[in-house]
């Protein structure tokens, strides 16, 4: 049984011993009648009385007879010593003079005050006890992790070899620093890492507290920042203060970007909080008091919101790009992550890497954790090669949705417009190689083609970019053909081919009419990217909207002429998805060499079907929940 606080136990008492207190006057009067001052002065004028008790203005009255009677009655003012004398004593009548206090009075009156009291004791109270309170707000909330926390060490680091060797040259200035100074070598006051969301940038930082055997510090930026004008300013100042007592040490601070922003004209006419932090920050970094073994290690994923200051030589010193890693990064996450998982001998990681570009350390970590859960589902020990492959296909597109009912005539459908993409795919020589070919609804989508390049590449020539459009267009132009109709799920397909049309256009100088010059600027962030807004004048914005529609309709046109010549192998694709619904690589190969499919494993079980629904049921409605081709499976470049 939860132990009973002794504060709520002494405010139980003290209620508790009020309401006795109010109860036993309430049972006084009831106890005696009540009459009025005109009946007690008669009563003691014909000595009716034997007794009277004084006490203030109350008077207690006891009249004579058998079986004596009391009752009370109030004078307007306390009697004086003349009048009791004059009314009760010349009388005869005994007379009993009480002083009592007027505690009830008093209770009433001081009971506000008590409120008052324990309510500033309540705020004050973590001031006391060392707590976070109401008065704590200006200590920084820096969090030291000790050596026993720290379980992360840089063998647990793989995919970015450069930022690591960097953080491994920090470390080792700090645990031998004579080493750097005798050459004349400083200290580098901050290190920035900057990387797209889940790239390792913490998981770093967790591992430079495990090598470093030094005082660490992590703190989110987020931290700082109140609601409280100059609160987040003493934070920082009181984060130093505890930083140089423990010196040399690091100092981390997760989401930089929080506090760190550019500084401007503020919204509300003058300094906000956010600017009072981040100059706190300037100061202590690389202000007048300076000569201190402190390393602050930052991290964010938007550094083109930085503040200049912040990013000069004297605060941040080293900035480390944490990027997506390489495939050969990639398989060396994947074993990491792989140490605590039974892995079938069939399971070839390599081959994993190949399959998954521009996976981040926490997409691969994920992977494995959802072959882990799917091999777990099936009852199995171990992670067999087709866990790996149905834990793909749901981290980027989501579970199978075997269940949905759909007609013939959509399934159909689907298997052709997937089929223009994979063929379109394997006919254009610069457009990315197909992976696998399927039309088992998955999320959102009715079916896709994925297909990555064979190699991680850095850049896209313009013929590249010119044939992944072709591809996205693919699925549009089967649908034409064989139906004579289109149907809503080609949406993605143009958002995505228009997109690499405007940037060949407005950003990458691939159009000769409008010219060799960017007419767009996207942002430096690892969040999205995004226009800042239109440079140029409506007339250039017409020619931009007419190269677009031309580099588009060109492709179409292109795609068209490439399916109508190669219809026997359209056909052949087309088939081989109703039967078996699933296409890998080596079952696409064999078929675009025309051999028959001798596939190992049965025919998959097909989805509910219903009887023939009229077209009109693909109306505009469908296009979020039934699109054909996701953007994530199309190819993307540059």
């Amino acid at each position: 049984m939860a132990k009973f606080p002794m504060r709520g136990l002494l405010i139980a008492l003290a209620i508790v011993g009020f309401i006795v207190f109010i109860a036993s006057q309430n049972n006084l009067r009831q106890s005696s009648t009540n009459e009025t001052l005109s009946v007690l002065l008669r009563d003691a004028s014909d000595s009716y009385l034997s007794k009277v008790e004084v006490n203030g203005t109350k008077v207690i009255a006891t009249r004579k007879g058998d079986i004596p009677t009391r009752y009370v009655a109030f004078t307007p003012n306390p009697l004086s010593t003349d009048e009791i004398q004059r009314i009760f004593v010349d009388k005869g009548i005994e007379v009993d003079v009480r002083h009592s206090f007027n505690w009830s009075a008093l209770l009433f009156t001081l009971l506000p005050i008590l409120l008052l009291i324990g309510f500033l004791w309540y705020l004050t109270r973590g001031m006391r006890s060392g707590n976070d309170g109401a008065m704590q707000f200006g200590k920084s909330k820096a969090r030291m992790v000790s050596e026993e926390e720290s379980n992360t060490f840089f063998k647990d680091v793989a995919g970015c070899e450069e930022a690591k060797d960097d953080l491994v040259e920090v470390v080792e200035f700090l645990k031998n620093p004579e080493k750097f100074k005798n050459l004349g070598a400083r200290i580098p006051h901050g290190v920035l890492m900057v990387g797209p969301p889940g790239s390792g940038k913490t998981y770093l930082a967790k591992a430079v507290a495990g090598e470093a055997q030094v005082p660490f510090f992590s703190i989110s930026g987020s931290d700082f920042v109140e609601m409280f004008v100059g609160v987040g300013a003493a934070r920082v100042r009181d984060l130093f203060e505890v930083a140089k007592k423990n010196a040399p040490c690091i100092v981390f601070i997760d989401e930089i970007d929080a506090v760190g922003r550019r500084r401007g004209i503020s919204v509300n006419g003058g300094n906000d909080e956010r600017e009072q932090t981040l100059n706190a920050l300037l100061v202590e970094m690389d202000g007048f008091e300076t000569e201190h073994d402190i390393i602050i290690m930052a991290a964010t994923n938007r550094p083109d919101v930085l503040d200049p200051a912040l990013m000069r030589p004297g605060r941040f010193d080293r900035q480390i790009t944490v990027d997506a890693p390489d495939v050969k990064g990639r398989e060396a996450i994947l074993k990491i992550h792989s140490v605590d998982k039974p892995l079938d001998e069939a399971v070839n990681l390599k081959q994993v890497a190949k399959r998954t570009p521009g996976f981040v350390g926490a997409d691969l970590e994920n992977l494995l954790n959802e072959a882990a859960l799917v091999a777990a589902r099936h009852g199995q020990d171990k992670i067999l090669p087709a866990d790996l492959e149905e834990a793909a296909d749901r981290v980027v597109m989501g579970p199978a949705r075997r269940s949905r009912v759909i007609s013939p005539h959509e399934r159909k459908l689907t298997a052709y417009h997937e089929a223009g993409h994979a063929l379109a795919a394997h006919l254009l020589e610069y457009a990315d190689p197909v992976h696998k070919i399927t039309i088992v609804p998955r999320g959102n989508a009715g079916g896709y083609v994925m297909n990555f390049p064979d190699q991680d590449r850095m850049y896209s020539t313009a013929k590249m970019l010119l044939d992944s459009i072709a591809v996205a267009l693919a699925g549009r132009a089967a649908e034409e053909i064989i139906f004579g109709d289109v149907s809503t799920g080609a949406s993605n397909d143009f958002q995505q081919a228009t997109r690499t049309a405007r940037m060949m256009v407005t950003r990458w100088g691939m159009s000769d009419r409008v010219g060799k010059i960017a007419l767009s600027e996207g942002s430096n962030s690892y969040l999205g990217d995004y226009e800042t807004g239109q440079s140029y004048s409506d007339e250039t914005a017409q020619q931009i909207d007419e190269e677009i529609k031309r580099i588009i309709d060109e492709q179409y046109q292109r795609i068209l002429d490439l399916l109508n010549k190669e219809r026997d192998l359209f056909e052949r694709i087309v088939s081989a998805l109703l039967e078996f619904e699933t296409l890998h690589v080596e079952d696409f190969d064999k078929l675009m060499r025309g051999e028959e499919l001798d596939l190992h494993h049965e025919p998959v079980e097909p989805p509910q079907v219903k009887e023939e629904a009229p077209k009109e049921d693909l109306d505009d409605d469908e296009d979020a929940s039934g699109s054909i081709f996701p953007p994530n499976m199309i190819p993307k470049h540059g």
